[in-house]
């Protein structure tokens, strides 16, 4: 027989909701010491529920929740305070990293790490937003999902060239070119190490370096089209 799991006091916060039912709501959350889960949240849409105007996302919330099983019921849920509402480009970006680990986060699988990482990101947007926070959290996310790139040596174990152009290949690491461009996915060495030291002061490090986060995590999406994406490219559009 399966035992009842408890937890309680537990920091997190929500991903995403769906409707179930009439009145209830399956909650993902991303917790400090279950990493994703999923949770029921009976009666969560009625106009007199507690948790009605609780479960939003990018805010910092104590859970508690039992039972067992792929879902699990969601018992209490307190807003922490201290994360201010974010909006423009800085809101869009953050339901960008939702989406990213809805997509590649296993479920119950703790990263303490990347936790504490995602809450100061979503700080720091709410600060003054820059892309270049975007940019250390797509690659602190591949680090702990075990895809950390190789950006201070090349393929051959040589230390990068700063004035040298290499070849970004996945799962592999830099290549030495003989010329820039030469390659779908050119970086230059100054680029490299620039993301290894996370400075991002040089215009061409921040173009480099989007084109090679969004190879990467394509790649590791297998190539899924990330509805934020999509969707900021019709704004553009418009």
């Amino acid at each position: 027989m399966m035992h009842r799991n408890k937890v309680d006091g537990q920091p997190a916060f929500v991903l995403h909701t769906y409707a179930f039912r009439e009145t209830s709501l399956i909650v993902e959350v991303f917790s400090r010491d279950f990493g994703r889960v999923a949770l029921l949240a009976r009666g969560a849409r009625r106009p007199r529920s507690p948790m009605r105007g609780v479960l939003l996302a990018f805010q910092p919330l104590e859970l508690a929740w039992a039972g067992r099983g792929e879902v699990q019921t969601l018992i209490r849920a307190e807003w922490q305070g201290g994360q201010p509402l974010l909006s423009g480009k800085a809101l869009f970006c953050a339901y960008y990293l939702n989406e990213l680990l809805m997509q590649l986060l296993p479920r119950e699988d703790a990263h303490l790490r990347l936790f504490s990482v995602y809450g100061e990101t979503l700080r720091r947007f709410s600060m003054t937003f820059r892309e270049s926070d975007l940019r250390c959290f797509e690659r602190s996310f591949l680090q702990e999902l075990g895809y950390g790139l190789t950006l201070e040596k090349d393929v051959d174990g040589v230390p990068i060239d700063i004035a040298g152009h290499y070849a970004y290949r996945i799962e592999n690491g830099p290549v030495k070119l003989q010329r820039p461009g030469s390659s779908a996915l050119s970086i230059s060495g100054k680029t490299l190490i620039d993301l290894s030291c996370e400075d991002f002061t040089d215009p061409r490090t921040q173009i480099e370096v989007k084109q090679l986060m969004r190879a990467l995590i394509s790649h590791y999406t297998g190539d899924k089209n990330l509805e934020t994406r999509r969707i900021f490219r019709e704004l553009q559009e418009l």
